[in-house]
């Protein structure tokens, strides 16, 4: 048996799809599901309790729980893994939506296969967390987006076929520019006469990548990594693949694969190459500015809950780039919170929108009304994701976006005050619009959705969420109220990846 705990986040998954083929009935396949969530949840919370023993215990090393199994000696690939605060946060997160995301498939169609994929797809994401292996994490990487083609292709509805291929071909030309930026750090990662290596810590201890070089493999890595993250003008994927998705897969897709995006960009990108980051992060600032703004305008005008939602998504998710790119420890701290605020309201929006369609057989807003007093529970749920998606206190979004919009604002106005421009300023500016416009989207949507009159006399006869969908939801509101009502605890989890010894290593401020 492997010593390593972080080697079962993989294990177990891997433990899963074996009992799901020995499953002959759907109880026993949802026995399994059900169980295997709550073994990686149960694993997720002891590694944090670890975790923060050891980071009282005068623990400073910058990964945790390191160990390396030798794989491909040639080329020195290992299967290195070890984890941070960010790391483990995501490693929650990804626990908690495959839990939540169970339950909210309790009914699904052809459900053995079904699960097989989509553990296969939570496989590759716990796989990725918990690398410190380029070439490892590359392969979770794309271990965890090949499932998604027949997840949606199969299982999907509306324009599926259209929409799974479309996913697949940008997020696969993603990973051809990323697989040639990893293969030119791990080509210079290491002094002239030395053995080069994958190992992301050694990466970064050497510093060994030319300036020259940097600059040409940090937009490649960025770019490869950006187009999960939704980044404009590469986003077109993301909201056809959401509306065509089914519940768990979207709840998946948008609350933890997405943020693979955000955590390749700071991990791989900005961490190997800091030099290519200060110099040209305001092209991506551009970028990422547009898709905060876009994502957001684009929601106003769409009826469709599940575009509504997606669009949302690039907004949010846009948000995160943004605030990486910033390079300074408030709005990289507010950028991890909010990939946990997003990863969880948009799990939860994507719930009930699927909850929702499964009953009114339609994503339309303007063919329904009144849910309040047809499905209060349901509707009251999607009070609060919305609520929580526009930054309302006591929420996580507020806590989040906070974080971010104050720590661009003191790189921008450091910026202005030693004379390099105001571009940064005037983006963070642009950004914080974007709060205004998601109040005017998530109103709308709740207002014509859960109030007024009835519109199909069909819809009286509804029923109100089951015990299995109420499991779900309850499980998503009380960590996204966990994460607005304590947020110095996920502060004090990720602050030491921000910490001035880190911050030094990788120059910057």
């Amino acid at each position: 048996m492997f010593s390593n705990i972080l080697i079962y986040f993989v294990v177990i998954p891997l433990l899963m799809l074996g009992a799901l083929f020995l499953c002959r009935n759907i109880k026993q396949i949802r026995a399994v599901a059900v169980v295997g969530s709550i073994g990686l949840i149960a694993l997720s919370v002891y590694l944090l309790v670890q975790y923060l023993a050891l980071r009282a215990a005068g623990a400073t090393d910058p990964m945790l729980f390191r160990d390396s199994w030798t794989w491909f000696e040639p080329l020195n690939i290992h299967l290195a893994v070890g984890v941070d605060g960010i790391s483990i946060a995501m490693i929650l997160l990804s626990s908690i939506i495959v839990f939540a995301g169970s339950f909210a498939s309790w009914t699904i169609a052809q459900p053995k296969e079904f699960f097989l994929w989509l553990i296969l797809l939570s496989t590759g994401v716990f796989g990725f967390f918990i690398s410190i292996d380029l070439f490892t994490m590359f392969m979770f990487y794309e271990v965890a987006l090949i499932p998604m083609y027949l997840l949606i292709g199969v299982w999907g509805s509306g324009n599926k076929n259209y929409s799974a291929m479309k996913l697949t071909l940008m997020l696969m030309g993603g990973s051809a520019f990323l697989m040639l930026g990893l293969i030119g750090i791990y080509y210079h990662s290491a002094p002239e006469g030395s053995q080069l290596t994958w190992n992301l810590l050694e990466i970064v201890e050497n510093n060994a990548i030319p300036h020259g070089w940097q600059q040409f493999l940090f937009p490649m890595t960025f770019v490869g990594f950006g187009v999960l993250g939704a980044m404009f003008p590469f986003h077109t994927w993301s909201p056809d693949g959401h509306a065509s998705a089914p519940t768990a897969v979207s709840m998946l897709h948008a609350g933890v694969l997405m943020k693979l995006g955000g955590y390749g960009c700071f991990r791989v990108a900005i961490y190997t190459m800091p030099q290519a980051a200060h110099e040209l992060s305001w092209i991506f600032l551009i970028l990422t500015g547009i898709s905060v703004v876009y994502g957001a305008f684009c929601a106003c005008v769409k009826t469709d809950l599940k575009y509504i939602n997606a669009y949302s998504s690039v907004s949010h998710c846009g948000l995160v780039l943004f605030a990486i790119l910033m390079l300074n420890t408030t709005a990289m701290t507010g950028a991890i919170m909010q990939m946990l605020s997003h990863g969880l309201m948009t799990a939860l929006f994507f719930a009930l929108i699927g909850m929702i369609y499964g009953r009114t057989h339609t994503r339309e807003i303007t063919k329904m009304g009144g849910l309040m007093q047809i499905m209060p529970y349901l509707s009251v749920c999607y009070v609060i994701a919305g609520m929580a998606s526009l930054g309302l206190p006591g929420l996580s979004g507020f806590v989040a976006e906070m974080s971010i919009f104050v720590g661009s604002f003191q790189a921008g106005m450091a910026d202005f005050l030693a004379g390099n421009g105001s571009l940064r300023l005037v983006f963070t500016l642009v950004a914080c619009c974007s709060i205004v416009i998601t109040a005017v989207y998530i109103l709308r949507v709740v207002g014509k959705l859960l109030f007024g009159p009835v519109q199909d006399d069909h819809h009286r006869s509804l029923t109100d969420a089951t015990w299995w969908e109420r499991l779900s939801t309850v499980t998503l509101i009380v960590c996204v109220a966990a994460i607005g009502c304590f947020p110095n605890f996920f502060s004090e989890l990720i602050k030491f990846t921000f910490s001035p010894d880190i911050f030094a290593v990788l120059g910057m401020n």
